[in-house]
């Protein structure tokens, strides 16, 4: 297992000053992060809820880039300029509503320049994933 860059607090104080619309408050936790994979939480909150009261497509898609940049940040460091190239989502079932949305990142390259990974979103304590994403980062010169 390659060794994480940043540790989870590092990680947290980076991305409150960064990405404070995301980060600055407590709607979204790191919850583990090692330089290879990732554990976010998002809290619930009826925001997240589309009409007929399923998680919205925008509220996973945020939530797995989110996750991508903290394993990438995690894997590399505080690079604040690494940026989503690519993501694809497939939604696979309902996500509950009440329940915290959780996201499962993992790398499965890291280049010099493009990081690529997937995200598993589940909802509450359910097993199987509501979402599957894959996603590109571009990393800029060092």
């Amino acid at each position: 297992m390659a060794a994480a860059k940043m540790s989870v607090a590092e990680l947290e104080r980076f991305l409150r000053v960064e990405f404070p619309q995301t980060f600055g408050g407590d709607d979204v936790t790191i919850e583990s992060a090692d330089g290879e994979t990732c554990l976010l939480r998002q809290r619930y909150s009826e925001r997240m809820l589309r009409p007929g009261g399923t998680i919205s497509g925008p509220t996973l898609m945020g939530l797995a880039d989110c996750a991508m940049y903290v394993v990438l940040l995690s894997a590399i460091g505080p690079v604040g300029l690494a940026v989503t190239t690519n993501l694809n989502i497939n939604f696979l079932r309902k996500g509950a509503p009440g329940q915290d949305v959780l996201a499962a990142a993992k790398l499965l390259k890291l280049g010099k320049r493009l990081a690529v990974g997937e995200v598993n979103l589940l909802s509450g304590t359910a097993p199987d994933p509501i979402a599957h994403v894959t996603a590109t980062y571009s990393i800029p010169n060092a």
